[in-house]
């Protein structure tokens, strides 16, 4: 462990002389009770670091979330090359869906981490449910009333 050496030990390879002290950088005694959060004597900071927050591990519908973000990715994987071997309105109307929810999804986390304040982020979800359901009904209608999302594709791939 690099840290825990010297910086004499570093410089006086060379004859150099050490350029700050001659004492551990990290001292195994801190380190150790830093990961572990328990305090250490002689310790005056404030130590807020939790390797495993126990107010969150029965988390249920975040991890239903979680795997159900990557069950829709995982389904847009497959209507790609479903839509390319098969077109028809079934994968039509599954790729609006899953392109919509994914997108929705996806942005609403770039939402939650950029966009800070008490008005503005509800601001922001709620013109993104706007976009997300106009962005849903307007695939839903090129499918229905035009060629389909899966035949647009192969038309634009043929010019």
């Amino acid at each position: 462990m690099a840290v825990l050496l010297r910086l004499g030990v570093l410089c006086g390879g060379q004859g150099g002389r050490a350029l700050l002290l001659r004492s551990p950088v990290v001292r195994p005694a801190y380190a150790s009770a830093f990961l572990q959060d328990q305090p250490t004597p002689g310790w005056r900071g404030t130590q807020h670091i939790h390797l495993s927050p126990s107010c969150h591990s029965g988390s249920k519908p975040a991890s239903l979330h979680w795997t159900s973000e990557r069950v829709v990715s995982i389904v847009l994987l497959s209507l790609f090359p479903a839509g390319y071997l098969n077109p028809c309105s079934a994968v039509d109307y599954s790729l609006a869906a899953a392109l919509s929810l994914h997108s929705y999804w996806g942005i609403g986390q770039v939402i939650t981490d950029y966009v800070h304040g008490d008005t503005l982020p509800k601001a922001a979800k709620a013109a993104l449910l706007a976009v997300s359901a106009l962005t849903f009904a307007g695939l839903c209608y090129f499918n229905y009333h035009d060629v389909g999302l899966c035949r647009a594709v192969a038309m634009l791939w043929e010019l």
